[in-house]
């Protein structure tokens, strides 16, 4: 691969006009997500719709410039050239994987000619994945929680659950606060699809079956929240196609429990109080207090 940007900027061009018509992204099972820890550059593809892509953003080549300086440093070490942060990609039809994130990485590594880079597999949800799920739920109402700032834990004085049991505590290593499965639970008894928010790069399946060995269903989860490129922005079109479906929405935080009614816009701001400990608990009382008030819009 050539050095000089005009070089780079035409093979970016070629893989874009390339990608049209003819590539889209594939579910990627378990084991090629677990088993896949390197691939060849050449067989990593720019997402057309990020913008180290478009002409008129393209890539940043003072940090590509950056990236290039410490691959050659670690191989004048007698490193191997990257070992740091993979390249998050998802597996490509008919063949290779595209870029999610990792673009400046990736282009550093080609450029100095490398053979191979570290990727990370994930299965992120598309729009076809949200209307399925759409399509196939009954249900009017839906609670919202935020992967990693409500759900998972990242403070170790925390009340956590237990992990689950071995061999699954080897391949689950997310601590899950105290408390959320039997919220979960509670969420689904009383007619609730739950549905998961992160800005970090889950595989959907992923989050469902770490929450089934706690004997609970995810309905979905919308990951790399902030990160999605596109024309509109893909995660505003996946938030509206959610929120069109449900006559109600409960956005559970820390701090409170929010509902909200389509189509008039109408909510009521639930405090949340206690211990860290009590915080499950305190959500379900609210549901408590919404169910017996009448207040549940599940048709």
């Amino acid at each position: 691969m050539a050095g000089t940007q005009s070089a780079f900027d035409a093979y970016l061009a070629g893989e874009a006009a390339q990608s049209k018509g003819r590539s889209f992204p594939v579910k990627a099972g378990v084991l090629h997500r677990l088993l896949t820890k390197k691939a060849r550059c050449d067989r990593l593809h720019p997402n057309p719709e990020d913008e180290f892509c478009r002409p008129d953003v393209g890539p940043n080549y003072k940090i590509i410039s950056s990236y290039q300086e410490m691959y050659l440093q670690q191989i004048k070490n007698a490193q191997y050239y990257y070992d740091g942060e993979p390249v998050i990609v998802e597996r490509l039809f008919p063949d290779g994987y595209r870029i999610i994130n990792g673009h400046h990485r990736w282009a550093a590594a080609l450029r100095l000619g490398q053979a191979e880079i570290p990727i990370r597999v994930v299965n992120l949800t598309h729009e076809q994945d949200v209307r399925r799920i759409l399509d196939n739920t009954r249900h009017t109402r839906r609670a919202a929680l935020d992967l990693d700032e409500v759900v998972f834990l990242s403070d170790e004085s925390q009340a956590a659950e237990s992990p689950p049991p071995f061999p699954w505590n080897r391949f689950y290593h997310e601590r899950i606060r105290l408390g959320i499965p039997a919220l979960f639970h509670e969420l689904a008894k009383n007619g609730y699809d739950i549905w998961l928010y992160s800005s970090g790069y889950y595989s959907t399946d992923y989050i469902q079956s770490c929450f089934a060995k706690y004997h609970v269903r995810i309905t979905g989860v919308i990951a790399a929240i902030g990160k999605r490129t596109g024309s509109g922005g893909a995660g505003r079109k996946l938030e509206k196609l959610i929120t069109d479906k449900y006559a109600e929405t409960l956005h559970i935080d820390r701090q409170s429990v929010i509902r909200i009614l389509r189509p008039s816009g109408e909510f009521c701001d639930y405090p949340l109080s206690g211990a860290d400990e009590d915080w499950s608990a305190s959500v379900m009382a609210v549901l408590e207090t919404l169910e017996k008030n009448g207040k549940g819009a599940e048709s």
